[in-house]
């Protein structure tokens, strides 16, 4: 067969049924092989860079490897935000990317781009085909790549006349690999863990994105109740063990909640599973690990003293490592500490009662409307992520996306778009964004509509880059510049001209109607715009400080 339709076969054999994309001359020849193939629903974008987003939130929402498609040259480099924004938090994508004919390799043909050396820093791996042979096997390969071991995006760029040629294809299943059996010193390792778990006084487990990935918040739940363990999560952790689950503490970090961060801080063993210790969730390291011992467990060998030298390090299958230390008994229940713990808690427990329209205030009404609900939460990158990650009740693993590592503006919409896809009729996304980042890919509006995916969009309009102000005001001594919207923008008619029912809500009991018409209206999109004044999220830990020191906001 010609080689655009292996490519279409081998998609098929990997289980896609959905991928994402741009068309233009070097990929039009796999556009045309996807003509007639009805078990593959292309979905056209108004970007590259929203087609690599909507396939990094459809393989967040499903576990499966999400895929996108561009042409050659502006195409493929329009992908690198979202291929950059899944490679920072361990997502399965591959990307497709037409390229000029091999004949043409070299000579600046038009639209001609070195994408591999390109996105090389930002993928797990990437691949040219330049032999037709070659073709089935490395996309294959690409698969298996990009969803074994620490999940990530890999790019294959295909020749325009690879499409053309003739290929062997010969059908074959995707190997299943099975976890290999842990060796004698990898046993004594477990056993050294478990024995810390069983003696510490005051140990702190922190649940990062690595669980929800390895789909092991079981097996995490599991370990935690059977050795009375306080439970924090980090902002990709958050789902990993509901949030209603009595030993979870919520959100830590640079805004987490502030019993999560005093938790952490007095604990003497922190036992790190699927986390790679990022800057925003230890605050000043040397302070950070002062007087604490560490036990970390990732997929990831090379995670193991990146960040926090000196850790028991376990890197393997997650399952396979908790299964282990589920063998020992627990020392004591701690009740001292869960005392202290709970003391925290009740201290800084979050009082709700204003009487003005605040995105707290409104993110607690949806987690109250939606608990015991379908549904699932997309978010943008600012203030609102970190009030939504504060004051949403995450209940499910992979009902959660966001952009952790790279911190990727205009990353939510697309997202929800592309978990909406997933999940059909089954789970509705709810999608939180600022006024500063819809204006980068509000333009997806326009897909969602197309579709009729019943997403409803949150807009917190404060007129201003929230958190950059933020931080202007914490560290740049309230010189704001580049950061406050005064040209006012109508949202809801930008909404309504891609035909999405659309209102504006100043009041709480405005939004709270708002937010009831929406839930009511099942299959279509509905976009609500909070007018809300400039505020600052709450906590915040100093800058070169402990995670439970915090800036006092007047």
């Amino acid at each position: 067969m010609k080689g655009s339709q292996a490519v279409v076969q081998c998609l098929l054999e990997q289980g896609v049924d959905v991928l994402f994309g741009y068309p233009g001359g070097m990929i039009l020849p796999l556009y045309d092989a996807l003509y007639e193939e009805k078990r593959i629903e292309q979905v056209l974008v108004t970007h590259e860079q929203n087609a690599a987003h909507a396939a990094d939130g459809y393989a967040r929402s499903s576990g499966k490897v999400g895929v996108c498609i561009a042409t050659s040259g502006p195409g493929a480099t329009n992908l690198v935000t979202g291929l950059a924004t899944s490679f920072m938090d361990s997502i399965p994508v591959v990307a497709l990317t037409g390229q000029v004919d091999t004949t043409l390799l070299g000579r600046d043909a038009f639209q001609e781009t070195d994408i591999l050396d390109v996105t090389m820093p930002v993928t797990k791996h990437n691949f040219k085909v330049k032999d037709p042979k070659q073709l089935v096997s490395t996309i294959r390969q690409a698969f298996d790549i990009a969803r074994t071991g620490r999940p990530g995006p890999v790019l294959i760029d295909i020749p325009r006349d690879i499409f053309f040629m003739d290929v062997d294809y010969e059908a074959a299943e995707p190997e299943k690999k099975q976890p290999g059996k842990p060796d004698a010193d990898f046993l004594i390792c477990a056993a050294e863990a478990a024995e810390e778990v069983a003696k510490a006084k005051r140990p702190v487990v922190i649940v990062g994105g690595g669980v929800v990935s390895a789909g092991a918040s079981a097996e995490v739940q599991a370990f935690v109740e059977k050795f009375h363990l306080p439970v924090v999560h980090t902002l990709m952790g958050l789902g990993a063990i509901p949030r209603s689950h009595p030993q979870s503490l919520g959100f830590a970090g640079m805004h987490g909640k502030k019993a999560a961060n005093h938790a952490v801080a007095a604990a003497d063993l922190v036992i790190a599973i699927g986390s790679r210790f990022g800057d925003r969730q230890t605050g000043s390291l040397s302070k950070y690990t002062s007087n604490t011992k560490f036990i970390h467990i990732d997929i990831d060998p090379a995670e193991i003293d990146k960040n926090v030298a000196g850790s028991l390090g376990l890197a393997g299958n997650m399952q396979t490592i908790l299964k282990l230390l589920m063998r020992h008994e627990p020392g004591s229940d701690h009740r001292e500490w869960w005392q202290q713990v709970r003391s925290w808690e009740d201290e800084y427990d979050y009082d709700y009662h204003v009487d003005r329209l605040t995105v707290p205030w409104a993110m607690h009404q949806v987690a109250k409307a939606t608990a015991g609900k379908p549904f699932a939460f997309a978010t943008d990158v600012g203030q609102h992520q970190m009030w939504a990650a504060l004051h949403l009740r995450i209940e499910e693993p992979r009902t959660w996306l966001t952009s952790g590592g790279l911190g990727t503006m205009g990353f939510g919409l697309p997202a929800a778009m592309g978990a909406q896809k997933f999940y059909g009729k089954s789970r509705r996304v709810v999608h939180v964004a600022g006024d500063g980042g819809i204006k980068m890919t509000g333009n997806e509006y326009y897909t969602i509509a197309r579709l009729k995916l019943p997403v409803i969009s949150i807009i917190v309009n404060n007129t201003s880059l929230g958190m950059i102000r933020q931080l202007q005001k914490v560290m740049y001594k309230e010189r704001y510049i580049a950061c406050e919207f005064d040209y006012q923008m109508d949202y809801v008619a930008y909404a309504r001209s891609f035909g999405i029912t659309a209102e504006a809500v100043s009041t709480q009991e405005e939004f709270a109607e708002a937010f009831r018409k929406a839930m009511v209206a099942e299959d279509e999109p509905r976009v609500i715009v909070m007018n809300v004044w400039r505020s600052f999220v709450e906590p915040m830990i100093k800058g070169g400080a402990r995670i439970d020191e915090f800036v006092e906001f007047k």
